[in-house]
């Protein structure tokens, strides 16, 4: 597949860390992460996230595909 194929929910939490988000909580096997300027993300810890998700989640979050991966 593409580029966004390949990583993990814990991966992609991680990364998303990197750019000021926050563990607030776990539910069941989703991780909620809170940032206070930007919408909070709902990540389901997936050995691989869909790619249509995990695009979906870097969209919400106001992030660039491209500024996703050079954190990566």
């Amino acid at each position: 597949m593409g580029r966004l194929s390949g990583v993990s929910g814990k991966r992609a939490a991680k990364v998303f860390q990197k750019f000021g988000y926050i563990v607030d909580h776990q539910t069941g096997s989703h991780t909620i992460l809170y940032h206070e300027a930007r919408p909070t993300l709902s990540i389901p810890d997936h050995k691989e996230l869909a790619p249509g998700l995990l695009r979906g989640l870097i969209r919400k979050s106001g992030l660039s595909v491209e500024e996703f991966f050079t954190r990566k």
